[in-house]
């Protein structure tokens, strides 16, 4: 029998295609970009992507499984996604594997998982003699028949369950399976109506005669619906009566209601249709002309405008040209606070034709959005994070990339570690769309390729209005404290200009950017400091509640008193993080009201936009916040902004550093006097003659940019050469510091001096696992392609030796 063969990619870290056989059942139903379950390993199934059906096995392929089942009837994921995949992946040195597992939605990958249940044939006497643990074990089986391997632990409330469960299955106590799982679910919602819209009100009365709760049923749904032909929802009914879920049940057997469920969206938009374009000021109309023009030469366009210059109204009119030509557009914004703000403006124009994807959304709601974009093609925009890249779009026209600047574009950890900003670029060229990117504080790679004519450069120099950018004061910290004007974090001068400020009912924003109490606790007699067990890294204090925190691996540590290395009651809380800068501000300014955002006040994306609309509606005075601050926000009445401490920004032992300071500061500062009055920024720091400083003291971006890179081109860093780094990951340190020399070695044997390390980074220890990083520089005349091929191999060399068996090498290309 002549059979089809499938090449699929799993969700694991592979970077390879598997074959699986294609049943002559599923012939037709297994498409390329359609999903299937398979089997892999000795017992667990993973959903994989077909990428191609061949009428053959391929040469050498052997142990060909059958595919257990086709998910889907036509494709999940488009061609030019499986095109751009693969793209990721071999650029930023990541399995393709990793690449599927990060793009699409966890909802719609179905896998199996392991369930562990009593043997059906053990005999009694075989649950005899069994220790403590092992009875608990069984105990929670008998009564809850299944758990899943990774519940075990916590329905029956053993330590070092794996062990426990592994000997009940070796005598023959237990059995395993796996189950398979699919985690997506549509919403649905159940509705009541009459079930014979032609009965009378009496003889619907006649018929619940006697039970006084079914009365009640009848005269709520009554009441919200006087139409007997309409649906009621059944919760809002159940509320309204006040009775049961089962006294419903028996009116719809009496067949005097029907209950129907149906399939709705979890998203709903308060703006149905849409609404007029924001009228332009001359200034963006002509910067809106320019970039037309530029687009028509170039597939990427900066555009360059200082803070609150109004580039968003420009963006909304790009949006609106390719929506009326029948095209999608993607909206990437660094912060998934920042989709806040730019929804509601959005949604004014373009109505329900606005789409929010992010992370903070759950499972379901993202394979919602992915489907309504796989079976749609209406015109839509959407606004996102750096995720948004992945979806399914047919017909992208255009990308823009707000504050495209950021770092937050780029992954970090898991792989695949790509930048957003970048892999948008390469996702239009791949749609033959176009795109923009903007920022009033531009990457120096991205200016310089504006400049050196890679891509277009258009202009905004002045604001919305032409409202005056803020003034800039400088806070010597230094100075201030000889003069006794220090207030803990504060200097007497900042608390004054932000007092005045909101003596005139404006609001104030105070930026640190540390997250927690205090950065640190410290014994005052002995100078011990309380690490993470597991991190190379101090605990940070939170007070709310009140715990030692590695903010490296999530580690939470009660509050000692007394210090385990001397034994005196003399720890101390040291330095500032915005918890404490919070307490500081509420006892500086009483009778203000302050809110606080960063991480820890920002856990779902419900958080994001009750703090960002309710300062916005002047529910509070004064904002303390982490970077989460500075990116793009836009509120009316901020007259001062004022910065705790910059020093903690330029001081950083990378080579953006002092980028990454300029952006930051550059930016906050933005966010000061957006409307009708000139702002003021108060930038406390000990070193008021840092150059970084002075620029941002005069608003001054060219003179900035050149300077950086003069410094970038005289040490060979980006935008002249291309960076890699290489870290390697052990337990042991010893091991590691002799493997991370001798990959260092390998690698100079094959690119020379442009090798730098192995070093210890920073941070040199997280969750266990001791890091080494190696730096490798190449020059952009050297061949990328080929760079990551040598690199590549290298990589498949090393691993396939036994020696390197529990080390954890990769790759980040590119890094922020």
């Amino acid at each position: 029998m002549d059979h089809s063969y499938a090449q699929v990619i799993l969700p694991l870290p592979f970077d390879r295609t598997f074959t699986y056989r294609i049943p002559e059942a599923m012939a037709d139903e297994v498409v390329v970009g359609s999903r299937v379950l398979v089997p892999f390993g000795p017992s667990r199934y993973y959903t994989a992507i077909v990428e191609s059906v061949c009428p053959h096995a391929p040469e050498g392929s052997f142990n060909i499984k059958d595919i257990a089942c086709a998910i889907d009837r036509t494709p999940i994921v488009r061609h030019p996604q499986l095109k751009f995949w693969h793209w990721m992946a071999k650029y930023y040195l990541s399995p393709v594997g990793d690449v599927f597992k990060a793009a699409l939605p966890s909802g719609l990958k179905v896998e199996s998982e392991t369930v562990i249940e009593l043997n059906p044939d053990i005999e009694a006497e075989s649950l005899t003699g069994l220790s403590p643990d092992e009875d608990k074990v069984v105990s929670v089986l008998c009564s809850l028949k299944r758990v899943s391997a990774k519940d075990i632990a916590t329905c029956a409330s053993v330590d070092r369950a794996e062990a426990v469960v592994d000997r009940l299955i070796a005598s023959g106590v237990l059995v395993v399976s796996e189950k398979v799982v699919e985690r997506f679910r549509r919403k649905r919602i159940s509705y009541v109506s009459i079930a014979d819209p032609a009965r009378s009100t009496e003889d619907l009365f006649a018929m619940v005669k006697g039970a006084k709760k079914q009365e009640t049923a009848l005269l709520a749904i009554l009441s919200m619906n006087r139409n007997h032909n309409a649906e009621v929802p059944l919760d809002a009914l159940i509320e309204r009566s006040g009775v049961t879920r089962a006294i419903i049940s028996a009116m719809e057997k009496k067949g005097i209601i029907k209950i129907t469920a149906r399939e709705i969206s979890r998203f709903s938009c308060d703006e149905t249709l849409p609404g007029k374009l924001p009228a332009l000021s001359e200034a963006q109309s002509a910067a809106l002309g320019q970039i037309h023009h530029s687009l028509v030469d170039h597939q990427t366009v900066l555009l360059h405008g200082v803070t609150s210059s109004g580039k968003t109204e420009i963006y909304i009119h790009l949006i609106d040209y390719v929506l009326r030509q029948g095209n999608q557009a993607l909206f990437l914004v660094p912060e998934i606070a920042l989709t806040t703000q730019l929804t509601r403006r959005l949604q004014r124009v373009f109505g329900d034709n606005v789409v929010i994807y992010h992370s903070k959304f759950s499972d379901r709601e993202r394979v919602e959005i992915w489907q309504r974009l796989l079976h749609s093609n209406r015109p839509c925009v959407v606004i996102g994070a750096r995720s948004s890249v992945f979806l399914p779009f047919a017909r992208l026209g255009i990308v823009i990339v707000d504050e495209e600047h950021e770092s937050s574009y780029k992954q970090f950890d898991p792989a695949p570690r790509y930048n957003g900003r970048d892999a948008a670029i390469m996702l239009a060229a791949m749609h033959g769309a176009k795109v923009v990117l903007g920022s009033a504080t531009p990457s120096v790679e991205t200016y310089y390729k504006a400049t050196t004519g890679k891509y277009g450069l258009v202009s905004l120099t002045t604001r919305f209005d032409d409202v005056p950018l803020p003034d800039i004061e400088i806070v010597d910290m230094s100075a201030e404290r000889r003069k006794g004007r220090v207030i803990g974090s504060f200097a007497q001068t900042t608390v004054e200009t932000a007092a005045r400020s909101l003596a005139d009912g404006k609001q104030a924003i105070f930026f640190h950017n540390r997250r927690g109490y205090a950065p640190m606790a410290r014994c005052k007699a002995c100078a011990f400091v309380p690490k993470c067990d597991h991190c190379d890294v101090s605990l940070t204090y939170h007070r709310n509640p009140e715990s030692l925190v590695c903010h490296y691996c999530g580690a939470v540590y009660p509050v000692m008193r007394v210090c385990p290395q001397c034994g005196e009651p003399a720890i101390e809380i040291v330095g500032y993080g915005t918890e404490r800068v919070e307490d500081e501000v509420a006892s500086m300014f009483p009778d203000s009201r302050i809110m606080r955002m960063d991480l820890d006040t920002t856990r779902n994306k419900e958080s994001y936009s009750k703090i960002i609309s309710d300062f916005s509606s002047h529910k509070a005075d004064i904002l303390v916040g982490t970077q989460m601050v500075t990116k793009g926000l836009d509120f009316a009445d901020v007259d001062v902004v004022g910065v705790i401490n910059a020093d903690t920004l330029i001081h950083y032992p990378d080579f953006r550093s002092t980028e990454r300071a300029f952006n930051m500061l550059e930016q906050v500062a933005g966010r000061a006097g957006r409307r009708d009055t000139k702002g003021k920024v108060m930038i406390q720091t000990y070193e008021p003659d840092h150059p970084v400083i002075n620029f941002v003291r005069t608003h001054d971006y060219l003179s900035y940019y050149n300077h950086e890179l003069e410094e970038r081109k005289a040490f060979n860093y980006p935008p002249f050469a291309r960076v890699i780094n290489i870290y390697i990951k052990h337990r042991d340190a010893a091991r590691l510091s002799a493997f991370a020399e001798n990959y260092a070695t390998r690698l100079r044997t094959l690119f020379g001096n442009r090798v730098n390390g192995p070093k210890e980074p920073q941070v040199s220890r997280v969750q266990s696992l001791y890091i080494r990083s190696i730096m490798l520089k190449i020059e952009n005349a050297a061949s990328t392609a080929r760079v990551k091929q040598i690199l590549r191999d290298l990589y498949v060399e090393m691993q396939s030796s036994p020696a390197t068996k529990g080390f954890n090498i990769y790759y980040d290309v590119d890094p922020a």
